[in-house]
């Protein structure tokens, strides 16, 4: 079966991408939403243009 990132339906808070990256890493969404808030301090909120961009890109799930 081939994996595809896709948004998350159920572990979602705004728009499902954190949860969708979780599940296609095998990973816990909480860690990837604290990565990606460090990330979006860190780059003076490039992560929140890159959330935005993702959600448009990335198909929902199911």
């Amino acid at each position: 079966m081939i994996k595809k990132l896709t948004r998350s339906r159920q572990n979602r808070l705004l728009m499902g991408v954190c949860g969708g990256v979780a599940a296609y890493f095998n990973l816990d969404p909480t860690v990837v939403r604290l990565i990606w808030a460090l990330v979006s301090l860190c780059s003076f909120g490039l992560g929140v243009v890159g959330y935005f961009v993702a959600a448009l890109i990335m198909p929902e799930e199911g």
